[in-house]
């Protein structure tokens, strides 16, 4: 999310942590007693860095407030809404931004109105409900840009930008981003200019245009030294970290979030030395000095503790928790790492936890513990699936929402198509009464009406069955491959015929029949994490072009969730051997394809589990949904045993059928123990490459 809704931060990559609404260097309160608006604005300098210390003041000043003339209530309940989202207390936050819109409805003041949609924002955005904040940023900024308060424009104009880049559309965060800095550099407040270069630095980041990033620093540093904001400051030097991490530069790195982290611990910002020694163990982890990153950890831990931040806290936790594991503390990183998930469970942060254990699987995984990093995985795996779900249903709500749309927009064209037809007849009994020799003109006039509305209702109608079939499409393919969904996978499985109680007594190599295979992308959270979102698109999609190659046009392909594609073959190659070849087939045939992102061609291989289908216990055939599971079982295997890499399940010698409830559990000690027979198909290509084109 934008960095001006909350100290917001990212674990395994660059931490975007642009404070730009609770950044700033606090001013020394003058000598004697200030006139009431003065002392709110030093107040709003400490708040937006130290709102611990900011609250106090501004409780002081309440009674003095009731009294005080409109502009200055307003400033004062948006500062103390402010100083409420620093210190975590984000219902108290939105009934202080509900007051700020009534005041503002009632003496109709667009200021006070958009100070109060921007608080709601922000509040929204803390309780993990970004579609909403986007929405409340915008609206905000549109009646921002009706006031003359510069400090309003700029901030709901970098807010504006950030959502926009939230949503992947960087052209448009870019815009607003650019504007703000412009109206910032007009007006010349360097407090501004420093808030707004902060937040276009780290959309250069994201759009991975480091140079261009690099280039506003010395511009960025010149306006918070003229601000004299060691606050300022600090939040330059996170944003220099992030561009030098990004493009290999780790000593500067380094330096720059000690630097940053000094002048934070000099003006007792102890929310920002808590996110800044998370990105320090952070770094450390990534450059595999677990000791280092153990002892950063332990301090962030701390640090984070007393405050009202449990995402903070849980990071906190997390990295702790690698970096023990890393150096060998299995039980206690174990402990921490479970404490940092479940602080993401509290809080409902779904992705950030999916993230969180992609890395417990992978760090359970160096450190030999397979029966852990199993559990991580499905763990992982279910998440993965209710946000792919969550993502699909919205998509096709956001279709259907513009389907409405278009809808009432004909009606209310042929609403005023007939009106206009109304006109029309009324004009011809007049002219019939006055003129009648125009009488033939008249008719001519209506029939062309007529005629045209038809036409009209005929376009409509055509369009409506396009909308109709867009639906249906869109409710069976995936919007990004192109593929069938795993909705329609699911409605298909379960409209087949039974695949009979009793399993065909002739042996696989007698007889064909179907499979199902289960690919997963190879490190794709890597490709992701280096080359960025789209990228990983541009291999998704090309790797489903390249199946629909491989395979036949009879071949159900399914986009089965995230970076995972499921293969239905009805009619696969006879016996276990063909299944091997297909297996074969589809490992090279992904690894001989080079992906072109931006100049940068992409070498990308997968990890593939299968099975024939229907799959038998003795004489009795399993479910197919037992079979998926076999076969993701399958796939792990494959990913744990060093990837690009194909597992398939021939059978098993034991005809129980209960015996698979255990199988499924430990899939590899059942074939150790000879419970289950699998096939080893290896791929030629090494992991994920890349060069510049």
């Amino acid at each position: 999310m934008f960095a001006v809704l909350h100290c917001a931060f990212a674990r395994s990559r660059f931490h975007a942590l642009a404070l730009a609404l609770c950044v700033a260097a606090p001013m020394a309160f003058a000598s004697g007693v200030l006139p009431l608006d003065q002392r709110i604005a030093e107040i709003r300098e400490l708040n937006r860095f130290v709102p611990e210390r900011a609250l106090p003041k501004l409780k002081a000043l309440e009674a003095e407030v009731r009294n005080a003339p409109l502009a200055q209530r307003i400033e004062f309940l948006n500062q103390l809404a402010m100083a409420r989202h620093g210190l975590g207390h984000h219902g108290q936050s939105f009934t202080l931004a509900n007051e700020l819109i009534a005041l503002g409805r009632e003496y109709d003041h667009a200021g006070a109105l958009a100070k109060g949609l921007l608080m709601q924002g922000y509040s929204a955005f803390a309780q993990h409900r970004p579609s909403e904040a986007h929405r409340l940023v915008w609206e905000a900024e549109k009646l921002a840009n009706t006031t003359d308060d510069i400090d309003l424009r700029v901030r709901a104009a970098i807010s504006s930008g950030e959502s926009h880049a939230e949503e992947g559309n960087l052209p448009s965060a870019l815009e607003r981003l650019q504007a703000a800095a412009a109206l910032a550099r007009t007006k010349g407040e360097p407090v501004h200019v420093v808030m707004a270069l902060n937040s276009l630095v780290r959309l250069y980041a994201q759009m991975r245009e480091p140079e261009k990033g690099f280039g506003l620093l010395d511009e960025a540093f010149a306006a918070a030294r003229k601000a004299d904001s060691p606050g300022r400051m600090a939040t330059i030097r996170n944003a220099e970290y992030g561009l030098a991490i990004d493009t290999g530069q780790r000593e500067r790195a380094l330096r720059a979030l000690q630097e940053g982290l000094a002048l934070e611990r000099s003006i007792g910002a102890t929310k920002r030395v808590a996110v800044s020694l998370i990105n320090l163990s952070d770094f450390y982890l990534k450059t595999g000095a677990y000791k280092q990153a153990a002892g950063y950890a332990e301090q962030a831990v701390a640090a984070a503790r007393p405050l009202n931040d449990r995402k903070l806290d849980a990071t906190a936790h997390l990295n702790l928790g690698q970096a023990y594991l890393g150096t060998g503390r299995l039980a206690e990183g174990k402990r921490q790492i479970e404490l940092g998930m479940a602080g993401y469970e509290g809080i409902g942060d779904k992705p950030e936890l999916q993230n969180a254990l992609v890395e417990y699987g992978l760090a359970l995984e160096r450190a030999g513990d397979l029966p852990g990093a199993l559990q991580a995985y499905h763990r992982e795996r279910k998440i993965s699936n209710e946000l792919f779900e969550r993502r699909r249903q919205q998509a096709m709500l956001d279709l259907q929402e513009k389907y409405e749309g278009d809808k009432k927009q004909r009606q209310i064209e042929l609403l005023r198509s007939e009106n206009l037809i109304k006109s029309t007849e009324i004009d011809n009994r007049r002219l019939q009464q006055r003129v009648w020799w125009l009488l033939v003109a008249v008719f001519a006039l209506t029939a062309t009406v007529v005629g045209l509305l038809y036409r009209k209702v005929r376009h409509a109608n055509a369009q409506l069955h396009e909308k109709n079939r867009e639906l249906k499409q869109q409710s069976v393919r995936d919007p990004l491959t192109g593929l069938y969904n795993r909705r329609h996978f699911l409605e298909y499985m379960r409209a087949l015929p039974a695949t009979g109680v009793e399993a065909n007594e002739q042996s696989d190599e007698q007889t064909g029949g179907g499979a199902l295979f289960l690919l997963d992308v190879d490190h794709f959270k890597n490709i992701n994490d280096t080359y960025g979102h789209a990228a990983g698109d541009a291999v998704l999609t090309t790797i489903a072009a390249r199946l629909c190659e491989i395979l036949r046009e009879t071949d159900m392909i399914v986009r089965w969730g995230g970076e995972e594609f499921l293969a239905y073959l009805p009619t696969a190659p006879a016996g276990t051997s063909g299944l091997d070849e297909v297996a074969g087939r589809i490992l090279a045939g992904i690894g001989a394809t080079v992906v072109d992102h931006g100049g940068t061609a992409l070498s990308v291989n997968v990890s593939i589990g299968y099975a024939p289908f229907p799959l038998s216990v003795g004489k009795q055939n399993l479910a197919w949904e037992r079979v998926v599971n076999l076969v993701d079982m399958a796939l792990y295997l494959a990913k744990s045993h060093g990837r690009n890499r194909a597992y398939g399940v021939r059978g098993f010698a034991d005809d129980r059928l209960a015996s698979i409830d255990a199988i499924e559990q430990n899939l590899e000690h059942a074939w150790r123990a000879g419970q289950v027979d699998l096939s080893v198909v290896m791929g030629e290509r090494e992991p994920l490459k890349a060069a510049n084109g």
